[in-house]
Parts: structure tokens; C-alpha cells; sequence
């Protein structure tokens, strides 16, 4: 087969103002990110950037944390409906692992690949159909952005500056165009957006 199933590739992820998806203190410095992930703002758009999906595309640091949170909140009666939506999705759908560290999967239904993502991508591509997410993994996107693999971004924009931390948008991208398809702004100044690639 070829790419003609017309699969979509996703990427969702959180920056801030100063376009960082993380703090000063490196990796695991989210705590600004922490009152905007659970607004009614930041829920729905959970709800929305699974919907059409099949596939979780994961780098191994996200796929460990997830595994270490979310098979949880799905059996969770009292978690907000739109969370549990998302980690049963999270919990059941094909999961796609980049690490050249790995050995075993680590998760159910998941399987660990030592390629290039856009390699990866391209190979779920040409098979199977729906959306193929790749999930809050920053170096994932960075390397389909660069390869121009993406088709749609969902953001959740932070009204913070951090003035350190990393950054998604590196110098260096090809230059492509997005049209926003989608916003919702929440009470504390937090913006869900969809943009999808115009090609």
C-alpha cells in the first residue's frame, strides 16, 4: 500500500507564552502548567484531540509517565468524565513507543520502535486508518515539524512567561502555513486552539 489512506497526523501539547513546554528547572518542571490542565478549557479540548484518533504516538519519557497516571483515572468513577474519556482511550488504542532504550513495551497493546519518527510515521500511514496522535511528546513533534509531517496542531497556551525552559518551535523549521480551525479561552486566560496544516 501506499499513504493513500489519508490518515491524519495530530500532535497536542501545552506552551506557554514564551512558547516553552516546560520551566526553567528542566524535564519535569510543570508547575505553572498545573492550574491550566484541569480547567473546563483545557478538558474539552482533551475530549477533542482523541476523538478521531487510533493510534497514540509516544516518546518513552511520556509513555512511562502516562503508564504511571492514566491507567488509573480510567477506572476512577469519581474523575471527571472527560479525564476517564480519555485515559480508557489512552488505555485501549494502538500505542507506538520511540526509544533506542527500551526492550519491552510498557504497556498493554503497545509496541516499542527504534527508528526516526518520520519513518514511523510514514509506516502508519500506509496502513490501518484514523488519526495518529502524537501525544505531549515534545521531541516526536519537533522531529515531524521539521520533516513537515504535520497536518494538525492542538495547543493549549499558557498566560505565563517563564523565561526558561524549552522551547517547541526551534529555529531551523521549514516555513509552512496553519489555519486555525478551532479556539475556546478559559477564565484564567488559558486558549485551546486547533490549527490545521495548509498544504
Amino acid at each position: 500500500m501506499t499513504n493513500s489512506t489519508g490518515r491524519r497526523v495530530t500532535a497536542n501539547l501545552a506552551l506557554t507564552l514564551d512558547g516553552r513546554y516546560n520551566g526553567p528547572g528542566g524535564a519535569t518542571d510543570f508547575g505553572a502548567f498545573i492550574p491550566y490542565v484541569t480547567t473546563e478549557v483545557a478538558r474539552n479540548h482533551l475530549a477533542r484531540i482523541w476523538e478521531n484518533a487510533t493510534t497514540a504516538l509516544l516518546g518513552r519519557i511520556n509513555a512511562e509517565g502516562f503508564l504511571g497516571y492514566w491507567p488509573s483515572v480510567a477506572t476512577d468513577e469519581n474523575a471527571d468524565p472527560r479525564d476517564r474519556g480519555y485515559a480508557k482511550w489512552l488505555v485501549d488504542t494502538e500505542k507506538v513507543v520511540l526509544s533506542t532504550t527500551l526492550t519491552e513495551t510498557p504497556w498493554e497493546r503497545s509496541r516499542v520502535v527504534n527508528a526516526p519518527a518520520p519513518d514511523v510515521v510514514a509506516e502508519l500511514k500506509a496502513t490501518g486508518e484514523g488519526d495518529i496522535l502524537v501525544n505531549s511528546s515534545a521531541s516526536v513533534i519537533k522531529a515531524l515539524l521539521s520533516a513537515d509531517l504535520l497536518d494538525r496542531l492542538y495547543l493549549l497556551i499558557l498566560p505565563e512567561i517563564l523565561g526558561g525552559g524549552q522551547r517547541l518551535f526551534d529555529d531551523g523549521l521549514p516555513r509552512s502555513k496553519w489555519k486555525l480551525t478551532h479556539q475556546e479561552i478559559g477564565d484564567l486566560g488559558e486558549i485551546a486552539m486547533v490549527y490545521d496544516r495548509v498544504r
